[in-house]
């Protein structure tokens, strides 16, 4: 094990580096403060909720991008075993923890090859790309409804409530046009031929840059999941 941690470092950019060993750091830090003054994060509902995203939500995230790259025709999902609802296919440690301590992460990229699907590519990366953060809005709604046709209350609500916002936390995530992010295949997707050195750059930087946003513009994410997550309700009636 030690050595395949040691061949993967080795293989990450300096920027990965940088982004990883920092990363590190602010991991122990939310840990150290979480557990020295009763973080909210600690609450119950809260903590099952999060294990309903890893064993749940983030398995039917990256499935939900096989399922599409297999339904357009590429096969590479299913050889790989990403073509599957088991979450210890999909989940990343870093990922993981991510969500325990500020409500959104990611799990291991599904791997797909354009040259195999029966539409266009630039097509075929949208939908692939997309099906994933529509996937988890989906989930989003659904435990709303849950809730909402339960009369839920007290725990139980909480929970609900809790799956619903992470959810929707993931979906405005995972659509952030800055790779590795889902959104950012979209953009590739629709830039002009002529733009290839904005993808240069947000491939080079892409990390320090979703790093940058997560740790001084959390506002980029949380002001729009608000903003769903208050729709949804008022749709379900809340």
């Amino acid at each position: 094990m030690f050595q395949s941690l040691r061949y993967r470092w080795s293989t990450l950019s300096q920027g990965q580096k940088i982004f990883v060993g920092v990363l590190a750091a602010l991991v122990v830090m939310g840990l150290l403060v979480t557990l020295g003054q009763g973080s909210p994060l600690l609450n119950p509902a809260r903590l099952l909720a999060v294990a309903a995203i890893l064993l749940l939500a983030l398995p039917v995230h990256e499935f939900a991008h096989a399922f599409m790259a297999v339904q357009l025709g590429d096969p590479t999902p299913r050889r790989q075993g990403r073509y599957t609802l088991n979450p210890l296919r999909h989940i990343d440690p870093i990922g993981a923890l991510l969500i325990l301590l500020v409500g959104f992460g990611w799990a291991k990229p599904v791997q797909w090859n354009p040259r195999n699907i029966d539409v266009d590519p630039r097509l075929g990366s949208i939908l692939v790309s997309l099906a994933g953060p529509l996937s988890n809005l989906a989930l989003a709604v659904a435990s709303l409804l849950l809730w909402r046709w339960l009369g839920a209350s007290g725990f139980i609500a909480s929970l609900l409530l809790f799956f619903a916002q992470i959810n929707v936390l993931l979906f405005v995530f995972n659509l952030l046009p800055i790779p590795p992010l889902d959104g950012s295949h979209v953009l590739f997707a629709l830039l002009p031929d002529d733009a290839r050195q904005v993808q240069i750059f947000l491939m080079q930087y892409g990390m320090l840059i979703l790093f940058a946003v997560i740790l001084f513009a959390p506002a980029l994410i949380r002001t729009p999941t608000n903003a769903i997550l208050r729709s949804l309700l008022a749709l379900v009636g809340g």
